[in-house]
């Protein structure tokens, strides 16, 4: 069945040729697999290869899907050591095809949803594991004043202010019936750590948003920036271990898989290669709280789907299975008393 898109063709292509040099031959769109939050498609002319990223249609929440945020993030981190797409050009006008969106370079590679890696060699999925936490480890060793990035979020109280955004979001759009998530955010509330650390924070880091490398031995480029901001490092750090605390049926997690035999690392392995070989600067409380960001996050995506925002046929249902699991690892961690 031939693809249609929402928004007019003509006028996409117009501003792509006015504002991206070099453009040859007829323009070509088609979808990706990605993005439950913002729609993203590939758009060739002859060899040249782009992504279009954009806004899903209809009524949106403030400050959600915050392509202009992706875009400028982009800018500022694409002369680093950070691997980022080339950013290419941004459009504010909504009239033009419904939605803001803008347009950068397309990056060779894969894209694995499964942290088991499928396919790969033992070798190439412990160098992808450990190139993930070299990225990481870049992204925050940067400066945000020296990349023009200061102004991407408040310098204090990071975990105090998500806890309240996201527990406040829960309460008042999420759909209800979620206890874990309940439990886990009063537990939160109660532990709310003194120290405060500083750097970018990516914000959603995962496989889903990296770029496995032609040669399967690194990740290439980092994708959807759109929760970045001005965080704790270790936010990060935890988002992407909860790999280590979900089952492959649950968004294709590792755990009760033998790591050992598939080359992984273990989240320990993981964690002393971001941090230098000291794995317990990282805490109880940074887990939870990522598991607790992942629950809410993937609440929020299924109530976008009740609202006929989903940008794809099993965003309902996967943000509710997913919602509940994040949840339910998290209380087990708390029960457990270690991260």
């Amino acid at each position: 069945m031939a693809f249609t898109p929402d928004f007019s063709l003509d006028a996409l292509e117009a501003f792509a040729r006015a504002h991206i040099a070099g453009l040859e031959g007829p323009m070509v769109l088609a979808p990706t697999s990605g993005g439950q939050s913002n729609p993203t498609f590939y758009l060739s002319f002859g060899d040249r290869r782009l992504v279009l990223r954009k806004q899903p249609p209809g009524e949106l929440a403030p400050s959600a899907h915050a392509v202009d945020r992706e875009f400028r993030i982009l800018q500022a981190l694409h002369a680093t050591a950070v691997p980022v797409p080339r950013p290419l050009a941004y459009c504010g006008d909504r009239e033009l095809i419904g939605t803001l969106f803008y347009i950068m370079e397309c990056v060779d590679g894969t894209i694995c949803y499964e942290a088991a890696l499928p396919d790969l060699l033992p070798e190439q999925r412990r160098s992808i594991f450990l190139s993930a936490a070299g990225a990481l480890r870049e992204l925050h060793a940067l400066d945000p004043a020296a990349v023009g990035l200061a102004d991407l979020g408040k310098a204090d109280g990071f975990y105090q202010r998500q806890v309240a955004r996201w527990g406040r979001f829960w309460h008042e759009h999420g759909l209800g019936d979620n206890p874990a998530l309940d439990a886990v955010l009063d537990w939160l509330e109660r532990n709310l750590p003194v120290h405060n650390q500083i750097a970018i924070s990516h914000g959603d880091f995962r496989f889903a948003n990296l770029m496995i490398a032609p040669n399967r031995q690194g990740i290439s480029a980092i994708f959807d920036w759109e929760l970045s901001t001005i965080g704790h490092p270790h936010f990060d750090v935890g988002y992407f271990c909860m790999v280590y605390h979900t089952t492959p049926e649950e968004n294709g997690g590792l755990l009760g898989l033998d790591l050992a035999a598939l080359g992984i690392p273990t989240r320990h392995e993981f964690l002393s290669a971001y941090f230098g070989g000291r794995p317990d600067a990282f805490t109880l409380f940074d887990q939870v709280f990522a598991l607790f960001r992942g629950s809410a996050g993937a609440e929020s995506v299924a109530a976008r789907a009740a609202m006929g925002q989903g940008t794809a046929e099993n965003s309902f249902a996967f943000g509710r299975q997913m919602g509940a699991s994040y949840a339910q690892r998290a209380v087990q961690l708390i029960s457990d008393g270690e991260a």
